[in-house]
């Protein structure tokens, strides 16, 4: 039984042991942008596309994660003691949101829904913190993780397109209201 609760400090990296850090796909969305005058459009088109994208997570990367969990509004999917997901998240007071910076499911329990108990969680923290939105962002080419977010009730909100260096990648943001 998988139980979710705070998460604490991470001594080492658990995701070696989680299979596929990333994501790989078979359809992408294309961004299309349209500037007129002062508006600006974009829009997103589903396309047939290959794409693997891999993860590698250093101690640098491990020290960066503890600062945000230190905050103490991130929670672990826990199996008997092992972590098996997790979903790293920080209340951003500047402008009152709840900003989940990383989630991620073990592969071989990922399709259980063990990621959306998280964003449950997230959105509980998020009421009990007062928060306005639940935000995130999240590539173009991820679409799993874009389709899971939209069935949690994420919708898209923003786009980087310069964010990323490979040049097929945009930065999408997507969030949801919270509900007092």
């Amino acid at each position: 039984m998988i139980e979710i609760k705070k998460l604490e400090k991470l001594s080492s990296d658990p995701t070696s042991d989680w299979g596929l850090n990333g994501y790989e796909t078979d359809t992408i969305f294309v961004v299309s942008t349209i500037g007129m005058g002062n508006t600006f459009e974009f829009s997103l088109r589903k396309k047939k596309q290959y794409y693997k994208k891999v993860w590698e997570t250093g101690s640098e990367d491990l020290a960066e994660l503890n600062e945000i969990i230190a905050q103490g509004h991130s929670f672990g999917a826990f199996e008997g003691d092992e972590l098996v997901g997790w979903l790293i998240a920080e209340f951003r007071t500047w402008n009152n949101s709840y900003y989940i910076e990383n989630i991620l499911v073990s592969e071989k329990l990922r399709g259980q829904d063990i990621g959306k108990q998280l964003i449950k969680m997230a959105s509980k923290e998020a009421r009990i913190l007062g928060c306005r939105i639940v935000e995130l962002e999240t590539q173009n080419t991820n679409y799993p993780a874009i389709k899971f977010y939209q069935r949690a009730g994420f919708n898209f909100t923003g786009i980087h397109t310069k964010l990323y260096k490979d040049s097929t990648e945009t930065a999408l943001y997507m969030s949801f209201d919270v509900l007092s």
